[in-house]
């Protein structure tokens, strides 16, 4: 009985023909695991068909949309997660989720073994090869592109080409994409050089925010306990929420990010991305925040923040400290509720009013005029302590100058 292996499969180029070279370098019986995250119906059409054909013992699609939305993307938006300040983390919230499914199916058929097509230049290699190893230690990894002659696309297409393995990409036009439900990552190609400006064939969810309506449309965001509940006021399940949210801010051109990143293995890279809902939903929740968190609490959520986004942007998901945190950002957005109506213009969404029936905000306390629960006396004693250690630094200084 031939021993077996679960490889991540996408039905794209370098999925492909890992199957023939699993079975030709290790002589392992193939099963194949796609997970649907929202990459669109179009690539997953035909993807069983198409792994048997290749040479898979199986192939198993499983309908992960929901579960990455509420399990992976909703705990990212408590914690406010951006990674160096403008990439949403689409692929880095997928991968945990992706390989979860993986060794699931791995335990269900008995494999000794698993696999994915990730580079050796890339991030996800590690963030896919982590999710293992915290979930079942015991499985032998295999990653061909770190092992093979392979060494481009070029090649891979060759490969494929003897094979008799049709692709969907070509030498003339390569970009390495990854789409789900919260995202398009765009790179290769042209993109490589980030003088070049990215081509309009680039883009897919969002159109161009100078062809954008020359009208700004506005909505209204409700949120429950940090996550997004519903759109004006119609309460929707995760999937269709974010799906209308993409749609409406695409059409808007809201969300497009064009950045050179810290890629985990040491490298610069540039990356475009297009995360349209995701970007309004961040609106919307940081301006929610601002108005029922209170400072202390507020302040640590901002410091921690770019911690827990390496975290995940590391492939460090099922770590215990990423856990810790996720629970201190569950307990921070307990009372992070309310609507919030923000307007989407050429390229923007920018918040224009929230309410919350957990409002920190006082007007009686915030007015320039008189107020009834403040006296204006008391900042005399205030200032004088709160300046105190300065004070005694600066007199010392003066005295020592003298």
């Amino acid at each position: 009985m031939s021993k077996k292996v679960v490889l991540a499969y996408s039905g794209g180029l370098d999925t492909s023909i890992i199957i023939p070279w699993l079975q030709e370098n290790y002589g392992l019986e193939v099963h194949a695991l796609a997970g649907d995250v929202g990459q669109g119906a179009g690539e997953l059409e035909g993807l069983e068909e198409k792994a048997l054909a290749t040479g898979a013992a199986s192939c198993r699609i499983v309908d992960l949309r929901r579960e990455f939305l509420e399990d992976y993307v909703w705990p990212c938006m408590r914690a406010m997660t951006v990674y160096e300040g403008r990439y949403l983390l689409g692929t880095s919230m997928a991968r945990p989720a992706l390989a979860k499914a993986q060794v699931e199916y791995a335990k269900e058929v008995g494999a000794e073994y698993i696999s994915h097509g990730c580079t050796g230049k890339g991030n996800d290699q590690v963030r896919f090869e982590l999710g293992y190893l915290y979930l079942n230690p015991n499985l032998k990894v295999i990653a061909p592109w770190r092992e093979w002659d392979i060494q481009s696309r070029e090649d891979a297409l060759d490969y494929a080409a003897k094979k008799g393995i049709p692709v969907a990409a070509s030498v003339e036009k390569i970009y390495s994409r990854d789409r789900n439900l919260w995202h398009i990552s765009h790179e290769g190609g042209v993109l490589e050089d980030p003088a070049e400006a990215p081509p309009e064939d680039v883009w897919m969810l969002t159109c161009d925010p100078i062809q954008a309506p020359d009208e700004a449309e506005e909505i209204t965001i409700g949120c429950t306990a940090g996550v997004p509940t519903s759109i004006n006021g119609e309460g929707m399940e995760a999937v269709s929420l974010l799906e209308k949210l993409n749609q409406i801010g695409g059409k808007h051109g809201v969300g497009r990010v064009d950045i050179t990143e810290n890629r985990l293995v040491g490298m610069k890279s540039r990356g475009v991305y297009e995360t349209p809902g995701g970007t309004i939903i961040l609106e919307a929740l940081r301006s929610l925040r601002s108005l029922t968190l209170e400072r202390d609490t507020f302040r640590m959520a901002e410091k921690l923040m770019p911690e827990y986004a390496d975290l995940v942007y590391s492939g460090r998901w099922f770590h215990p400290l990423r856990e810790a945190m996720d629970a201190f950002f569950k307990k921070t957005c307990e009372f992070v509720t309310g609507e919030v109506r923000v307007r989407l213009y050429k390229g923007t969404a920018t918040a224009l009013s929230i309410s919350s029936p957990h409002s920190l905000y006082s007007e009686d306390l915030a007015t320039f005029g008189e107020s009834a629960n403040f006296d204006q006396a008391d900042s005399r004693g205030f200032v004088k302590l709160y300046g105190l250690p300065g004070a005694v630094a600066a007199s010392q200084r003066l005295e020592a100058s003298n």
